[in-house]
Order: C-alpha cells, then sequence, then structure tokens
C-alpha cells in the first residue's frame, strides 16, 4: 500500500480533475512519477501499483458520470506513475549490473581483498568454496559494451542462468567463469563455439576467493603459449600445456639447449627455419613420413632429405626414440623463444 500522504494526494487529484475537467499540470505528472520511483525503490511491483490506484479512482469517482477529460487525466497519471516506476527499475537494474561487474573484475585481479571477494559472492548468488574454472578466448580489444560481447553474454547467460556463468572482458580478451562440475564441459563449448572460431584455453578447476584468479592466470599464460607455437585446436586446455611453463621456468636453460642442439642448422642452405617447420611436421604427424610431407606440400622424398639434413648437421636422429625426444624439446623450446628470428640470426 503507498504512504498516507500519496493516498490522500491521489484521492484529491481525482476529486480536482473530475470537478473541473482540466489536464494533469506538470507538477502533477512530476509528483506521480516521483510516487513511482519511490514504490519501485520498495520493491513494489507495477501491476500492485496500478491496481491500487485504480481501485483507488473508482472509491473517489463512485457514483459520477465521468467525461473524456477525466478519463484522459487518469491515464496521464498512471502513466506518469509507470515511467517514474521504470526508470527506477532500470537504474537498479544498472546498478546492479555494474555491481556484478566490478565484483567479476576483483575475481580477475591479483589486488583484491580475498575475504571481501567472498563476502561479496554471496549476494551474486555464487559460491567460491566450490571449485570454478576460467576460458580464456583469443583476440583482443573488446570490451563489455562491444554489441556482439552483450550479444554473447545474453546467449549464455540465457543457457546457463546467472548462477552458472559469468562473463568477463580482461585486457581486452573474453573470459568465462564456470563452476567446476557436471555442467562444466556444456559452458565451456558453448563459450567456445559462440566466440565463433577463436582458440579458447581453459584452466584447471581451483577453489576459494582466489581460485578464479589462479584458473585465469593459467589459462592466459597457456592461451599465449598456444599462440606463439601456433597449436590448431580451438579448445585447449591448460593442463595439457603444463610442460611449457616447466620449460620457461628456466630460460637461461632452455635457450642454452636450442643453441646447443640446434644452432648447427643455422649453417644449412635458406637458414634453420625449413629444417624447424620440417621437425615441428614431422612431430605433429607422429612420424609418418607421408602424413608430414602431406602438411609440408612436399613428396616424402624431399622430406628424406631434409631430416637427413637434419641429421648431418645435429648428430641426433628423430627416428630415434631417445634423440626424437631431445629434439621435440629442442624445437618446442625454438618455437617458444622465437628462434632463430629473435636471436638475430
Amino acid at each position: 500500500m503507498g504512504t498516507a500522504a500519496e493516498d490522500g494526494a491521489w484521492a484529491r487529484l481525482l476529486e480536482d480533475v473530475a470537478g473541473s475537467g482540466r489536464r494533469l499540470r506538470r507538477e502533477e505528472l512530476e509528483a506521480l512519477r516521483a510516487e513511482g520511483d519511490r514504490a519501485a525503490e520498495a520493491g513494489r511491483g507495477l501491476a500492485e501499483l496500478v491496481d491500487e490506484r485504480l481501485a483507488a479512482a473508482g472509491r473517489a469517482w463512485v457514483g459520477r458520470e465521468l467525461d473524456a477529460a477525466s478519463m484522459t487525466a487518469l491515464r496521464a497519471g498512471l502513466a506518469a506513475l509507470a515511467a517514474g516506476h521504470g526508470r527506477a527499475y532500470r537504474e537498479r537494474l544498472h546498478q546492479e549490473e555494474a555491481a556484478r561487474r566490478a565484483f567479476v573484475a576483483d575475481l580477475l585481479s591479483s589486488g583484491s581483498d580475498l575475504g571481501r571477494l567472498a563476502e561479496h559472492a554471496e549476494r551474486f548468488g555464487i559460491n567460491l568454496a566450490c571449485a570454478h574454472v576460467v576460458a580464456v578466448a583469443d583476440g583482443d580489444g573488446y570490451d563489455l559494451e562491444d554489441p556482439l560481447v552483450r550479444a554473447l553474454e545474453r546467449q549464455l547467460l540465457g543457457r546457463f542462468g546467472e548462477q552458472e556463468v559469468l562473463l568477463a572482458v580482461k585486457h581486452g580478451r573474453l573470459v568465462c567463469i564456470t563452476p567446476s562440475g557436471p555442467g562444466e564441459d556444456a559452458a565451456v563449448k558453448a563459450f567456445a563455439e559462440l566466440t565463433k572460431g577463436r582458440r579458447v584455453v581453459v584452466g584447471r578447476p581451483h577453489s576459494g576467493p582466489g581460485g578464479v584468479l589462479h584458473s585465469y592466470e593459467e589459462a592466459r599464460t597457456a592461451l599465449e603459449h598456444a599462440q606463439q607455437l601456433d597449436l590448431p585446436a580451438q579448445l585447449l586446455h591448460a593442463a595439457d600445456l603444463l610442460v611449457l611453463p616447466v620449460l620457461l621456468r628456466d630460460r637461461e636453460a632452455l635457450e642454452e639447449l636450442v643453441h646447443t642442439v640446434l644452432g648447427p642448422m643455422l649453417a644449412a642452405r635458406g637458414g634453420a627455419e625449413p629444417l624447424l617447420e620440417t621437425l615441428t611436421a614431422y612431430a605433429d604427424s607422429r612420424y609418418v613420413s607421408a602424413e608430414a610431407a602431406r602438411r609440408l606440400g612436399i613428396s616424402v622424398r624431399a622430406l628424406a632429405y631434409r631430416v637427413a639434413r637434419v641429421v648431418r648437421l645435429t648428430g641426433l636422429d628423430p627416428d630415434d626414440a631417445l634423440q626424437r625426444y631431445t629434439l621435440e624439446t629442442a624445437v618446442l623450446g625454438a618455437r617458444l623463444l622465437g628462434w632463430p628470428s629473435a636471436a638475430g640470426a
């Protein structure tokens, strides 16, 4: 129910309008908009408010023969109430959306107060005690107001609901946060599909207020490595790429391995790049010569010639199990380091 003052003002306004046949004044309409605004802030629905005011109009005008001017004034009054209510409702949604986005941004920030995150998570229906996974999509330049991002957000929330999937933009990249569990794969696959062919990397599940950030950092780092290596798969998991940060942890040792193992290939005619490309294709095809040659667009005979040059220059044979491992690790390191171009060769 409205306040006694609002009820009394409405009744007096109806009496005056019915008696004079006048239109509602600007200040009266603004007062009704403000009343609708207050009703929305108090959590009252628009249908309830309109029904209440129509019932009051019926009581105030009982026994009267109403003219068109009175009905016009009634419609204008109800429209003003609805406008004020809608304005407040939209503002509240905007505030809630801004608060939600700020919360998600804090989840992905290393400087956030973990205690405050846990406290605010309950407001948004998120249980940070449970494990979450974070997926990061390739590409940059996005922001949350981008129409494509808004459309993606609507589609994801339409499928999984606000309490299941959170969409964010971090450093211009699209980020999807979802609880780990039975629905995880469906949410991640939907995110990958909706990003329209962009490479997506998924972090491992982690629990607690800092778990989301941990999973995000894993996914972001793995995505950067996948970009460096130009991995072909659209959907990758950081758990499958854990060897890469291990290799890069001792960069000096990795550089020495690459220089020692692959350095002699710099003396080859045409440089090291064609031979490095050959070793990459050979490994990617599981050392099946015909498949490697097809990937490179050369004959099997030409492939054999290139492999023989690798053996002659490095002293290592990719068809030998132990030597193959050394070559593979060195080639992987070279791709991560951008060798030989990054070395100024």
